[in-house]
């Protein structure tokens, strides 16, 4: 089993910065990419950014791209969103997912589908 526990998410001003943060317990070795999601009010879920624990990967939605960054410390199991720039579409409620796999997985996972754990959520909102 395996645990995830976000922290990070609030209310920001547009042009503001928010970092969220994915901590990672349990079994984690095997572990394949962490993303992140987020589901706007009214709207499905999305993936934001994503990255292999190797680190050699990395996805990033055409919409957050040269905004958003994602990072891992794989000493802490912890994986990063550090968010700049924000804006009121931003607003969304943010989960971190964990996904397990023995090989390559090309193109990097994008499917909500792909991912076996997820965190708790925690609540963005930018304000205009």
């Amino acid at each position: 089993q395996v645990q995830l526990v976000e922290s990070g998410g609030g209310l920001v001003q547009a042009g503001g910065s928010l970092r969220l943060s994915c901590a990672a317990s349990g079994r984690t070795n095997s572990v394949y990419a962490m993303a992140w999601f987020r589901h706007p009010p009214g709207k499905e879920r999305e993936v934001v950014i994503g990255i292999t624990w190797s680190g050699g990967s990395t996805h990033y939605a055409d919409s957050v791209k040269g905004r958003f960054t994602i990072s891992r410390d794989n000493a802490k199991n912890t994986v990063y969103l550090q968010m700049n720039s924000l804006k009121p579409e931003d607003t969304a409620v943010y989960s971190c997912a964990l996904g397990f796999s023995r090989y390559p997985v090309v193109p990097f996972p994008t499917n909500d589908r792909w991912y076996g754990y997820w965190g708790q959520g925690t609540q963005v909102t930018v304000s205009s």
